[in-house]
Order: structure tokens, then sequence, then C-alpha cells
């Protein structure tokens, strides 16, 4: 994405947080090529016959950002940040939906590994990770935001180290960190 492009949603998110109804119809079409990437992403990362459409997600994300006024954005990346998340937690309730209704509640265990860190893998284990993420934000929030943005977000090193007012090399060093921790506390869960 281009530096004037990424200043322009910013310039558009801090019109928007003053209320300038404007600005969100000239954001949404900058931001929903980068959606429709995170979300294509978040998809590959799916089981295969997965029923939740890649614009279902967008449509759900884009209603759930809309609707939070409370949000007071920063920039770019702090904007992609809270869209990650907002997909993670689609996904991840989705999931829970669908174990519920196919077992009784009973979703199968897969393991995470380091592949499934740095490439998408075909079926992972999305509630499992969902709760080890959940427990790592427990311990350290900022290595739990850097998986979030670096792993679910798609965003850079540097994109992440904005969004979190932090150095490049703190997201390096929390996202060795957190994969390793990660890696730790899902070899724990039964197979």
């Amino acid at each position: 994405m281009s530096i004037d492009i990424t200043n322009e949603i910013t310039d558009l998110l801090l019109a928007w947080n003053d209320g300038e109804q404007a600005a969100l119809e000239k954001l949404v079409p900058l931001v929903e090529v980068e959606l429709r990437r995170l979300a294509r992403s978040y998809m590959r990362r799916e089981r295969t016959g997965h029923t939740l459409q890649t614009t279902a997600l967008i449509n759900e994300v884009y209603l759930r950002l809309i609707n939070a006024r409370r949000v007071s954005w920063h920039n770019r990346a702090h904007f992609f940040g809270i869209a990650a998340r907002i997909m993670r937690r689609i996904l991840v309730d989705f999931s829970r939906t669908r174990a519920y209704q196919k077992r009784g509640g009973g979703a199968f265990q897969v393991a995470f590994d380091e592949a499934l860190v740095v490439a998408p893998i075909d079926d992972p284990d999305l509630l499992a990770l969902d709760e080890a993420l959940t427990e790592l934000a427990r311990v350290d929030e900022r290595k739990a935001q850097v998986v979030e943005m670096r792993f679910f977000g798609g965003l850079t090193e540097k994109e992440t180290s904005v969004a979190l007012n932090v150095s490049p090399e703190t997201v390096r060093r929390d996202w060795r960190l957190a994969k390793s921790w990660l890696l730790r506390r899902l070899s724990e869960y039964p197979q």
C-alpha cells in the first residue's frame, strides 16, 4: 500500500472520529481491498468446505467496525489491527457454534506448530489457538496483540510497531517469544 493511500486512510479515520460521515463513505473503498486480503488469509487457514464465505466475513467486520463508535482511531495500522481482532472473534464464534451443532460441543484438537505461525494450513484448531492466545493475553497483553496483528491481521513488523507504539525490535522480540510460548502451550493440549 502506498504512503499516500496510507496517509489518506489515516486522515479519513481521524475525520470519521470527528463525526464526518462522508469520511466513512470515502474510507470504505480504500480499506476494502486490504480487508478482503485479510479475510482470504483467514479463510485459507480454515478447513476445506467451510460454510462461512470471505464476503460474509468482510460484511460482518464492516458492520462491527461501523458500530464501533467508541473506538478512537489512531492510524491505518490501528484500524487493521482492530479489524484482525474482529475477524478472529467472528471465526472463533463461528467455529464454536459449528462444534456445538456438529458434535455436541466436542471440537477436535490439532497441534499448533511453527508452520501455523508462519504459513496457512488447511485445518488448524482455531478454538485451541484462541484459548491459548487469550491465556497469553492474561500473561502479556502486548505479545498477544503482536500475534493478532502479525498472524491474524497480516501486518508487517513495522506496521505492528506503529500500531503498538513500540520499536520494530520490540515487535520482533515479542513475536519470537509469543510463538515459543504458544507452541509450548498448545503442545499441552490433548491430541
